[in-house]
């Protein structure tokens, strides 16, 4: 047992600092079009703008390693969206988180800042595309309820 303790110590002590930064909370599986088009659509807009804020809080707490404001995304869109660069910028920047988010659960990075920031201008379908991207992440933890601590991957 003396020499278990040993071997045990030392495997622990290395992951130790980067097994507490190599975990997150679960995120909400949610359906793109009832995001894009039908809650938008019943809220008359709002809807988007609570979507927003949450997706970026839901990252920050998957990926704690990432710097989002949750509250500043949202009032770029809110205050901002009359310069039209400031949201795209935004999206974009919100794509990358995505594609951060993407590679810490472990997947192939297939969301693309560009179309993420693009997609704006064919109907808004950019935020279709952001919550399907975010989805795949969601599906990488099987069975793991929102806020449940999950384990990343890189």
């Amino acid at each position: 047992m003396a020499d278990t303790q040993p071997s045990t110590v030392p495997v622990p002590a290395s992951p130790g600092p980067g097994a507490a930064s190599l975990s997150g909370l679960a995120m909400k599986r949610r359906g793109p079009v009832a995001v894009w088009l039908g809650l938008t659509l019943i809220t008359l807009g709002i809807y988007q703008l609570v979507w927003y804020f949450k997706i970026h809080k839901e990252i920050q707490e998957f990926d704690r390693r990432q710097d989002l404001k949750p509250g500043g995304s949202v009032l770029v869109l809110i205050f901002l969206g009359w310069t039209l660069i400031a949201p795209l910028i935004s999206f974009r920047n919100s794509g990358r988180a995505i594609a951060e988010a993407q590679r810490a659960a472990g997947l192939p990075v297939t969301c693309s800042p560009a179309t993420s920031m693009w997609l704006t201008f064919v109907f808004g379908l950019n935020v279709w595309y952001m919550q399907r991207q975010l989805n795949l992440v969601v599906d990488a933890y099987p069975g793991a309820a929102p806020g449940t601590s999950v384990s990343l991957a890189a």
